[in-house]
């Protein structure tokens, strides 16, 4: 009985690829990936419906938010990596993604530029387009989080509490060579991530009357708040001199999500947006 307690409250990823033939191998990533855009193209469909906007642009819209924010993704990973690992390397490396090393605030970066010029396009409003992807977006990261699992990466300090996660040897930082089992942050950021999605639909649907980019500051608190106490516990944090990228973004992001409510909700002002008022309810 204590070696099944041990098994259900130990993990350990059983590798990164899920199928493999010859040279071709289909990656967990890659398909969790795909899952969670699937799903979050569904329900910010359902979402888009409920708002008046037309569903049938949420597809075209995920393909622009997906060719935005992969390659921000990465080159967001590449300029605060630069001096501990691409500079030594050919320039081919920035491009390889299927290698590792991408920062999913440099993809929120560009989904949003990405976002704003589909929106500018189509002419819909930026702020009610933004709170029917939040529910997605946050969606997305917890299942994209379990990528992490099976590639043992973004990991925690080493620990002993009953839940913990085992790290090959290969993968393990070199002044933690010693230690087998780390904090499972990809876990708790997974989880903390499902809460946040729970309580953007809770909003959702108790005050249909909010404001639009309600969703998309309650998103900024949210997930930052998650965010900012579990980079402290990681391993491979981005660094700008002694300060964790990801702490200081995340900072930044619950002020900025604090004003804009205060914007909203305390100085009930709307935020400028592509299109005014008139246009936005006709």
């Amino acid at each position: 009985m204590a070696q099944l307690t041990m098994v259900l409250l130990t993990l350990a990823s059983p590798g990164p690829v899920l199928w493999q033939i010859g040279d071709f191998s289909l990656r967990w990533y890659g398909v969790l990936i795909g899952f969670a855009v699937l799903i979050g193209t569904l329900i910010s469909q359902k979402l888009a419906a409920k708002q008046g906007i037309n569903p049938d642009l949420i597809p075209d819209m995920t393909l622009w938010l997906v060719v935005g924010a992969i390659p921000m993704a990465r080159l967001y990973y590449v300029a605060f990596e630069w001096h501990h690992r691409f500079q030594y390397l050919p320039l081919w490396h920035i491009f390889a993604v299927w290698e590792g090393g991408i920062a999913i605030h440099g993809a929120i970066i560009g989904g949003t530029i990405a976002g704003y010029l589909f929106c500018l396009q189509h002419r819909i409003s930026f702020w009610q387009v933004g709170d029917i992807v939040m529910p997605s977006l946050i969606l997305g990261q917890a299942i994209g989080r379990w990528g992490n699992f099976f590639n043992s990466e973004a990991f925690g300090t080493p620990t002993d509490l009953p839940w913990k996660l085992y790290i090959p040897p290969a993968q393990r930082p070199p002044e933690f060579m010693q230690a087998s089992f780390f904090h499972p942050t990809f876990l708790y950021e997974s989880l903390w991530n499902l809460m946040v999605f729970a309580l953007l639909l809770l909003v959702w649907h108790k005050f249909p009357h909010r404001r639009a980019g309600t969703l998309v500051m309650l998103y900024l608190i949210g997930y930052s708040l998650g965010r900012f106490w579990i980079e402290g516990l990681r391993t491979d944090s981005l660094m700008f001199g002694g300060i964790r990228v990801a702490q200081l973004v995340s900072a930044v992001s619950i002020v900025a999500g604090m004003v804009g409510l205060w914007w909203l909700y305390i100085r009930k002002n709307n935020f400028p947006d592509i299109l005014n008022n008139s246009q936005q309810k006709s």
